[in-house]
């Protein structure tokens, strides 16, 4: 394995729209080339996080390396790497394209082409990369591939004369596709003698090994022993050992040119591997890093509090221990008087925040609170300052606010035209704006808006696929900052504010939101034995109001007869109590009320 030629070498991604069937056909190729015995075949194989085979969908990309005896009689070394499908984990898919001279775009046959399908093999036309369409599900009876191959051709400008039709299920079609990538995929290109140069793709935190970081190396070769140097990092580590993935782990002597495997670095500091950084020997580096790929920026804010304040250390340590396998991952200290102390951590997106939550609590045993989402607000004063806005709470005071500037996307999609109308209607009720319209085909229509980013956090991706019967499909990318009529929206329980259940919003959108939200939070905090008031606030100006009516407790059933005057003391007693529990009580906010302006619609 570690002597082959590398023009017996194909590095590869595979890429789609998500549950197009990248991990099946992964799982095809890995039983094809006896890679996995059969006894040890399992349903997505390459994703070992519980939370992706629960969910069915791909987090984290994953290298493996097989070993594919082709028809011309050579053996040929496959670096594979199964890519996420969500717009969330694009990042994951540029990374991974970084390490490969080619790609596998799969597209489904019922399906056709859709968002990220598009904005997928943009990503690898942009990186020069070799493609090789796959037309996936052959096997179901709604599959029209004729018509997918002429989808690839006029929307994408891709050839479909190469395009393979298979089918993950069954595995029709799979040899076809392996014979094509070793004729389409063009062989890694490198010097062997010349010094180190590799580029680290993804690490992750061993508790007994340190960090371990995967490597797709460039120039040069990595060995146990050799002493390292990070270029951008400026560490320096003694290699405690290297391998690939098989897809188990498996130590091999060395890593050569154009070849994708893992080096044990031994470093115990988490923060201490950056992804993205070049390797190289300490005594004899390189003359320049490689390029690397795009960094990804976070889009959605959201504060993750420990329910037990003894856990916040370890929820710091988690956080740093999960930000070397997910170097998006963002976070900064921040205090609540409602929830006390806890991080504003920055993601992807909602799916993204999702499982990070998930992860969280999972791997690390945590129990935690997450508020509900924000976006980064610029906030220009009236002395002339900016300021970056990430949480409501630190929004200046509404008199010292020259304007507020929120992100917004340039978001795409691809729908049937019979649902147009639909999809225009939804964009307007967010503040969308109509860009474009193209008729990609008969069958489908390119949509294009520019959205503030803080609508489509909402419920847009939801609303939208309800309303086209889940046939659209969404892409997006940042595009800039623009001035809106925003406001800060408070939320008092009792009078009091609760600093976790504030937000921003767009002032014409601020009474609809206050009253759903009120009315949602009635029923979601339960009743005390006091009467409490939700009142949502601009400033100091009440706008909406719902009441938790007060849990009566029947204070005449020792009554059995007597005078009227005796029951009406006895009521007049419970009231005045009442009253002493009004000015004392707390109320006790659950998990669920955070996450209820995500939730006002339904």
């Amino acid at each position: 394995m570690n002597t082959i030629d590398t023009s017996h070498i194909r590095n590869f991604s595979i890429i789609a729209h998500i549950d197009h069937g990248k991990s099946t056909i992964s799982d095809r190729i890995l039983e094809l080339t006896r890679t996995v015995d059969d006894r040890d075949m399992a349903s997505q194989l390459l994703d070992t996080m519980d939370i992706e085979r629960e969910r069915g969908i791909t987090i984290k990309s994953n290298a493996v390396r097989v070993m594919y005896d082709a028809d011309d009689g050579e053996t040929y070394q496959f670096n594979l790497i199964d890519t996420p499908g969500h717009v969330d984990f694009t990042y994951e898919v540029s990374r991974s394209l970084a390490a490969c001279e080619g790609a596998v775009l799969v597209v489904d046959a019922t399906q056709g082409v859709e968002a990220q399908t598009v904005s997928n093999a943009n990503l690898a036309m942009n990186a020069d990369l070799d493609i090789v369409p796959a037309i996936n599900k052959i096997d179901l009876p709604s599959a029209h591939p004729d018509e997918v191959k002429t989808e690839i051709e006029d929307e994408l400008a891709i050839p479909a004369d190469g395009a393979v039709c298979v089918s993950g299920k069954t595995g029709e079609g799979i040899h076809d596709l392996l014979e094509a990538i070793v004729f389409l995929v063009s062989p890694p290109k490198g010097d062997p003698s010349a010094p180190l140069k590799a580029l680290i793709l993804d690490s992750y935190f061993d508790e007994y090994r340190g960090v371990v970081a995967t490597v797709r190396v460039f120039d040069g070769s990595i060995k146990k022993g050799d002493i390292l140097r990070m270029m951008q990092g400026g560490e320096d580590f003694l290699v405690d050992g290297v391998g690939v993935k098989h897809p188990a782990e498996a130590l091999v002597e060395s890593i050569g040119v154009g070849e994708v495997g893992f080096v044990v670095t031994g470093l115990k500091d988490p923060e201490a591997v950056h992804v993205g950084d070049t390797l190289t020997m300490r005594d004899e580096p390189c003359d320049a890093p490689l390029p690397g790929y795009r960094e990804a920026k976070p889009m959605v804010y959201t504060g993750i509090f420990p329910i037990d304040n003894k856990d916040y250390e370890n929820l710091r340590d988690a956080l740093e221990k999960l930000h070397v396998n997910d170097p998006s991952l963002t976070w900064t200290p921040e205090t609540s008087v409602a929830l006390g102390f806890g991080f504003r951590v920055g993601f992807l997106g909602l799916l993204h925040m999702e499982v990070v939550k998930e992860r969280l609590e999972r791997e690390f045993g945590l129990a935690l609170i997450a508020t509900s989402p924000s976006v980064d607000y610029h906030v220009y004063k009236t002395d002339g300052t900016m300021v970056e806005v990430r949480s409501p709470q630190d929004l200046p005071d509404a008199t010292r606010i020259d304007r507020i500037e929120e992100p917004y996307l340039k978001a795409k999609i691809i729908v049937p035209p019979e649902y147009t109308g639909a999809v225009m209607q939804l964009a307007i009720e967010h503040r969308g704006i109509t860009t474009d319209m193209i008729h990609l085909s008969q069958k489908s229509v390119e949509m294009r808006f520019d959205m503030p980013l803080a609508e489509l956090i909402l419920d847009f991706f939801d609303q939208l696929k309800s309303r086209t019967k889940g046939y659209a499909s969404l892409d997006y990318e940042f595009s800039d900052y623009r001035a809106s009529d925003l406001v800060k929206l408070d939320i008092l329980l009792s009078g009091d504010e609760v600093d976790a259940l504030s937000f921003i919003v767009h002032k014409d959108k601020a009474y609809a939101l206050a009253r759903g939200l009120c009315d949602k939070l009635k029923e979601i905090i339960p009743r005390q034995l006091f009467e409490v008031p939700i009142q949502g606030a601009i400033g100091n100006k009440i706008i909406s109001r719902s009441t938790v009516k007060a849990r009566r407790k029947d204070v005449l059933a020792k009554c059995y007869g007597g005078d009227i005057s005796r029951k009406r003391k006895l009521l007049e007693k419970q009231k005045e109590g009442k009253k002493r529990m009004k000015a004392i009580g707390s109320v006790e906010v659950p998990q669920e009320a955070f996450m209820a302006i995500l939730k006002v619609d339904e």
